[in-house]
Order: structure tokens, then sequence, then C-alpha cells
């Protein structure tokens, strides 16, 4: 290792700790699988504080990272192993892999890494139960940040704030436990002291050869959205006309869950979580959705103090709906680096009909300026999804010559963009979605998010629903609401709880060719 490679400032004590094992390899530690499991909430502290106003530079030479210390990979590699959710409650993170329900556990697993190639090895760890109470930090009077106790949803009080984590391990296909109209009406309760919602109407598309011969087919409701991670919305991003108790997540967590009971989409797609573990999970679990969860390996949220640990991508499916096959967690790569953009690619099976079906949630850079980079990302992307649905295709029995794909997203960028154009002239024949709601069916919504920051207001189409347009067809969208409906102040606000609008849409599978001879 070149010396000259690594800049310290205020360096670091070797930690005195076990070797590291023979088969690790000191490279990313970000795409490298922790292999120790008995961290407490004591050693997560110990090892903050040891980092506290330390600065490791790495440079770059030769356009790949140089490696680390021992010491240092140790310490990176245990901070990367851990997610703390609501500042008390314990996970380990889920690390970039590419898992298949088959496959036995606790065995070897694979890790994704930046190309793309699985590396054996690795094994799921399971998740620990909390050993400390819950703290709070305050980010004002009274305003804890991420806090999610509170009255209602009394049904699923020991899932939000109990010191527990859902086994990963445990039987997917058990029985829900709770009611999602008895959610939805607590949710209301909890929300009635904010004005009311505007109302979204579901619409036909205007796809052409939309009729009734694909009225057979059971439909699909998936709703992409970015929900807005709570570091950000209070700590980060600077939205100047949204009361700040807009964006208390005590409240803000039953705007998100509302929208999501309303639709009960089969499908969920979601960027910018930061409360998978206290939230989503139990919440979504209780209702009969199996999720995935893949945070940005340096998430912008653990800038902000206090936050809830890293976002990233989150992906739900409808347990009663589809059976999984195969999961695959990406980081995205630029130029052949490694970047921060992750993706989850869920490959399922449709219990109804027994079609194969692969979704996968992504959220690429942010920020003009960065545009190649985004067109580097969506490259890498659409490279990896046809891999994956080509290996998927080949385990279909009916012999399918491609599996229907649905990409969702906040892929930051215009479709003036060229990742935009990648995307439409693909080879794996995607469309979009929400261009059925124009009546030439080529034209995006005007916008999927209006804000106004600091810098002035923006508004802008940057959200997406990619469909497979020769093996699906979409049937009804969620309308996009009018300048009206958003308010002046724009998003968010005390009526919506992010910055950018859900999308929702209807799909149905199309006849294979050889059902129809």
């Amino acid at each position: 290792m070149n010396p000259a490679s690594i800049r310290c400032v205020n360096r670091i004590p070797p930690p005195q700790t076990e070797p590291l094992p023979q088969e690790v390899e000191l490279t990313d530690p970000s795409t490298v699988r922790p292999w120790k499991r008995d961290v407490t909430l004591e050693s997560l502290s110990t090892m903050e504080k040891r980092l506290s106003g330390e600065t490791i530079l790495t440079e770059y030479s030769n356009g790949f990272p140089s490696r680390m210390t021992t010491a240092l990979l140790l310490l990176s590699r245990q901070l990367a192993a851990l997610c703390v959710s609501s500042r008390g409650q314990l996970s380990v993170t889920r690390g970039f892999c590419s898992s298949s329900p088959s496959s036995p556990a606790p065995g070897p697993g694979h890790t994704t890494g930046a190309g793309g190639e699985a590396e054996a090895g690795s094994h799921e760890p399971k998740w620990k139960a909390a050993g400390a109470s819950q703290t709070t930090a305050n980010t004002g009077p009274g305003r804890p940040m991420g806090s999610s106790s509170s009255r209602p949803f009394s049904t699923l009080a020991q899932p939000l704030d109990g010191g527990l984590h859902p086994d990963p391990e445990a039987d997917p296909e058990a029985d829900p436990q709770a009611d999602p109209d008895q959610l939805l009406r607590q949710c209301a309760e909890a929300l009635r002291g904010r004005p009311a919602r505007p109302r979204r109407e579901l619409v036909s598309s205007r796809a052409p050869g939309n009729c009734c011969r694909h009225s057979a087919s059971p439909r699909v409701r998936v709703l992409q959205w970015n929900v807005l991670a709570q570091a950000l919305g209070e700590g980060k991003d600077g939205f100047v006309r949204c009361p700040p108790d807009a964006l208390d997540w005590r409240e803000r967590k039953y705007l998100i869950l509302e929208e999501i009971l309303t639709h009960r989409p089969d499908v969920v797609c979601l960027q910018e979580v930061d409360h998978y573990h206290d939230t989503f999970l139990p919440v979504l679990g209780s209702l009969g959705y199996r999720g995935s969860f893949l945070p940005k390996p340096r998430s912008p949220c653990l800038d902000v103090e206090p936050n809830n640990g890293p976002d990233g991508c989150a992906l739900f499916y409808s347990r009663e709906r589809f059976s999984p096959t195969a999961t695959d967690h990406l980081r995205l790569s630029a130029m052949m680096l490694p970047t921060n953009q992750v993706a989850i690619v869920q490959s399922l099976r449709c219990r109804a009909t027994g079609r194969g079906l692969c979704v996968a949630v992504t959220h690429l850079k942010a920020r003009s300026g960065w545009e190649r980079m985004r067109s580097a990302q969506g490259a890498d992307l659409l490279r990896r999804l046809r891999a994956i649905t080509s290996r998927a295709a080949a385990s279909e029995a009916d012999g399918a010559a491609e599996i229907p794909l649905l990409v969702c997203g906040d892929f930051n960028a215009e479709p003036s963009e060229d990742v935009y154009r990648r995307f439409l002239a693909s080879s794996l024949g995607l469309d979009s979605a929400y261009r059925l709601l124009s009546a030439d069916g080529l034209t995006e919504p005007p916008y999927t998010t209006w804000k106004i920051r600091p810098s002035g207001e923006s508004r802008g189409t940057l959200d997406y629903i990619w469909y497979s347009r020769e093996s699906l067809s979409v049937e009804t969208l969620l309308d996009i609401p009018g300048e009206e409906q958003i308010g002046p102040d724009r998003l968010p606000s005390y009526h919506y709880p992010s910055d950018h609008l859900s999308l929702l849409c209807d799909v149905s599978f199309r006849e294979l060719p050889h059902r129809l001879m």
C-alpha cells in the first residue's frame, strides 16, 4: 500500500480487535458484507466518538480508490454494518446482495459489487433486538426528529415502538395482522387537524390497443414515490415556504401511510426512505407486504444531526399476489467506478397467472451539472436489467422469450436528458407509463415535483414508471393534481408530505403469442 495515497487529519489509533478474516479482500468496504454480528449500541457509540471530527481523505490513483489501512477499514465496515433507526433501534444493514428464496439460510450468499459480479462467501445477518431504551433528539421545541411514538396505530404499537426487529428468516406467508380499513381510519384521526388532502382520480390510459381483451388478466397496481427523507426535509433541503411543523414526522408519516392505504398497491417502490425499520417495514409487513431495503453507501442524511440513519430505496410487494424468485441489490456505476446510487431488482411470480415479473426501484444522482453521471448510471442499470431478465426468462417453464419489467424511480432527470432517451430507446422495449395521460400519448406530465427553496422555485418531471410495452398494458393511472390543488406554498405542505408526487398505475399482462394461437 502506498502511504501517500491516504491523508489523515487527527489520525485514529488502531483499535484492539480481532484480525481481519483471511478470505476478506481489502477492497471497497461498502461492497463487503460484515462478518461481525455481535455489535452493540455501546460499541456503536464508541466508534462514533472515535470518528467524531476526524477526516479521512482517500485519493484516487488511476481511477480506482486506494486501499485503506486495516484499522480504518475495520472501523468503516463496522459502521457500515449498522443502521440506527429512530435513535434507539439497532438493525444490521443489508448489503449489496443477490439472493433467492430457495437458497438455504443462513448459507453462503452472494454480494453484488459495483461491477455487478456475484461474490460468494457472504452471509445474511439476522437483525438483533434493541438492547437500549429509545432516545430522541429534538430539532426544535417539542419536535423529536423521527419519533415514531403516537396514540394512533395502537394495533401496531409493538412493531412501531418496541425493541424487536422483524426476523427475515420468519415465515413470509404468515397471515397479516392489521386491518387496512382500521389503519386508514386511524390515519384520518391523526390528521384531523390538517387541511383536507387533494383528491386524485384514477383515469383510463390512452394506450393503443387498451381494450377488453386484456381485462381477463388480473391488474397489478404499482406505486412509485420519493417520500422525502426526514433528515433532509427537516435539516438540509430548505423548503422556505413549508411550515416547519408540516414536516414533523409524528404526523407526516400518517400522510404517507394514508396515501399507500388509500390505493393499496400490489407493489410499492420508494426512495429517500430513512424510516424503513421503525415505520414502513412493521406497518406494511402487518398488511401482508414483504419488503427489501438498500441504503445509500454514503447517505447525505448522515450529514444532518440528529438523523435516523441512512436513506435509501425500498421495495414492497404483496405476498398474496406474488411469490419471490430472486432479489438483486445493486450499487450503480459510472465510467466503471461505483457511485453513491443504488437499485433493488425484485423478481416475482404472479400467483394468479403464473407469469414472471421483474420490478426495479432506483434513485439516480441529483442536481444540475450531473447529467453525464445520470446517463452513465442509467446505462449501467439497463445493462444489469438485461442480465437479470435474461436469467429469469431462462428459468421460465413456459419458454417466455422475455420477462415483463417495471422500473420505478426518481431519475432526477427531465425528459430532455440523455438518461431518459436511453431508457426510451433501450432494447428492453420500455415506455413511460405517464406519457399515456397526455392527449397524444407521447408527452410526460408538466411536473412530478414542485418546490420553493432559498435558490428559488422549481418544478419539473423527474419521476417515472417504465414498463415493458410488448408484455404489459397500462390500464389506469393516478392523475396529476393541478396548481390550485397543490397550493401557493407548493410541496411539501400540510396536506402533502413530500416534495415529489406519488405516481400510480394499474398494469395487466398481455397474452403470450403462443397462447393466442
